[in-house]
């Protein structure tokens, strides 16, 4: 060929010479008579149709100004910017909180992170799933189950995966805010009978156990998560919407998927049963180190189970930080290690096993300030059974309230309380009724009636008066003549300093505290009255409950503050 030929045939883009062979029905490349014939097929996915524009190889050359005549500029035009970045904004928003957050990138490519996720039945054990205009109650289990390489090392290697770290997600219904409620392990619950779906799709029902360690209710006797659910409904009178489970490889993958976990430490920790060893001071860890940090109790605290849940909360609000830092969600990279590290590492309940849903969910939690959601502690204390103290119970004052703050959607933090007033100004005649000298509670007399509370609860708050309060001068007297709306304590004028002691054991505002008459108690002793009306909640539960003020005893931080495990 000679130059003008080879001119004119690099002057035609082969990619306007793909022709359709009838006899063999694809596509080939035809270049003029002064070139030489080529017919390679033309690849294609399923089967194009004549005139498709379609890519082949070709040698680069400039662009001319114009298109030459007859001819369609067959340049493809220019590129809008990347919606990388705006998806990935967009998904970094859902994460509002550690495992769950992950689910959400998942966004990027769904069909093959569907195909990671593993989910086991319900039971019938949740609300049915989350609902989006109403709170949200996600129960997060961490297993003590040791699966994949590397995992044999720690602890007991033939575990059937207890509940080891559980987690109650409770998201306000306004999404203003979160609070995260952690159960130890070595609480003593009673474990109620949970039928079982088994792989033939019978149902089994696995008997329930009384007085037992919480984390017997995964993995012992075969209970499954549905079962754990059961019992945090019986503990709490919460019923999740859902679950998921996480072993110890989702420590280690989700710790490296974003990069590391900054935490920091207020002395130096060398532990051989977690393996952790390091100074003090701040630290980026992640992997085998993260299970370490995660895992150690023995060198931090008091060396129990309620210290290495401290250290677990300080873990997680690191890492949700991390997940929402510009650093994780303008890292393309990041995003799908974090999707493929969340769905392999997660068990989820039926109600919650695709993308999709973990993507609604995620959505909706992406609209919490971490500023605004709250780690806390169930109150405990030791089992007053027990010599060497290896278990505890719940602090029945404390936990009943904490509890009862959950069930009514109540914010454990200060910022954008719904009232903005705790109740309507009092007079002030009423509101005297609360300033003066206070007694002691051992110096509190008192009896209680039942006016309209559920059936026994006079003698619930009689236990928790005398066993957890200090006032021990105080008896049952049974039920109230009538029904009362409110509770209210009755009390003579001499009494005063009495019931200023007793409102505020229990909450009581100056409008339930209703100066008149003392009676004779079965010690011929004048005593103070006590009714409980509709309003009670439940023993130790203070009646001011909803006003959002938790428990001075209360264990709990906010995700947004660095603290240092000491």
């Amino acid at each position: 060929m000679d130059a003008q030929g080879r001119g004119q045939a690099e002057d035609i883009d082969p990619a306007d010479q793909w022709v359709l062979n009838p006899d063999t029905g694809e596509y080939e490349l035809r270049l003029p008579s002064s070139a030489p014939q080529s017919t390679v097929p033309k690849p294609r996915r399923g089967t194009p149709s004549p005139g498709r524009e379609v890519p082949a190889p070709r040698r680069r050359r400039a662009a001319p100004e114009e298109p030459p005549p007859g001819r369609r500029d067959r340049r493809r035009p220019a590129k809008k910017k990347s919606k990388g970045k705006k998806i990935l904004l967009w998904t970094g928003g859902t994460m509002a909180f550690v495992i769950l957050a992950v689910g959400t990138a998942g966004y990027l490519y769904l069909q093959h992170l569907n195909d990671n996720i593993d989910s086991l039945p319900d039971d019938g054990a949740s609300t049915g799933g989350f609902s989006k205009d109403q709170a949200i109650n996600i129960l997060l289990i961490g297993t003590d189950k040791r699966t994949g390489s590397g995992n044999d090392g720690y602890g007991d290697k033939g575990s059937a995966g207890h509940a080891d770290t559980t987690i109650l997600l409770h998201v306000a219904k306004d999404r203003s805010n979160a609070t995260a409620l952690s159960i130890p392990r070595d609480l003593i619950v009673d474990v109620p009978d949970c039928p079982t779906t088994q792989e033939d799709g019978s149902t089994k029902v696995i008997p329930g156990s009384t007085g037992v360690r919480f984390n017997t209710s995964l993995g012992q006797s075969d209970r499954t998560p549905s079962c754990t659910m059961r019992t945090v409904t019986e503990l709490t009178g919460v019923k999740p919407d859902n679950f998921m489970v996480a072993d110890f490889n989702a420590v280690k993958t989700l710790s490296s998927a974003v990069g590391g976990v900054k935490v920091c430490l207020a002395k130096d920790i060398d532990d051989p049963d977690s393996h952790l060893n390091l100074p003090a001071g701040e630290h980026l860890i992640q992997g085998e180190e993260a299970l370490a940090f995660v895992r150690t109790r023995h060198s931090v605290g008091f060396g129990g189970d309620l210290s290495r849940i401290e250290l677990q909360q300080q873990f997680l609000s690191s890492l949700m930080r991390q997940l929402k830092s510009n650093d994780t969600l303008t890292s393309p990279t990041k995003m799908v290690k974090l999707a493929e590290a969340g769905t392999e590492a997660l068990t989820v309940d039926s109600k919650l096993d695709s993308i999709g849903k973990l993507k609604d969910l995620g959505l909706e939690l992406g609209k919490l300030d971490t500023k605004n959601l709250t780690f806390a502690t169930v109150p405990v204390k030791d089992n007053p059974a027990e010599k060497i103290k290896a278990t505890v119970v719940l602090k029945e004052g404390s936990a009943q309230q904490v509890f009862d703050m959950v069930k009514n959607d109540v914010s454990f933090t200060e910022v954008k309380k719904k009232e903005k007033e705790k109740q309507k100004k009092e007079d002030a005649a009423v509101a005297a009724r609360l300033e003066g000298e206070k007694s002691e509670p051992g110096e509190i007399r008192v009896r209680l009636l039942n006016g309209g509370a559920s059936s026994g609860s006079a003698g619930r708050e009689l236990t928790y008066l005398q066993n957890e309060a200090g006032v021990t001068k105080s008896e049952n007297a049974g039920n109230a003549p009538a029904d009362l709306a409110k509770t209210t304590l009755e009390y003579a004028p001499d009494q005063a300093d009495q019931a200023r002691a007793l409102a505020e054991i229990l909450g009581l505002t100056g409008a339930a505290m209703k100066p008149g008459e003392s009676v004779t108690n079965s010690q011929g002793l004048p005593t103070m009255t006590l009714t409980l009306g509709k309003d009670f909640k439940g023993a130790g539960v203070k009646l001011d409950a909803t006003s959002g003020k938790a428990p001075e005893d209360l264990q709990k931080s906010t995700a947004d503050k660095v603290e240092c495990a000491k």
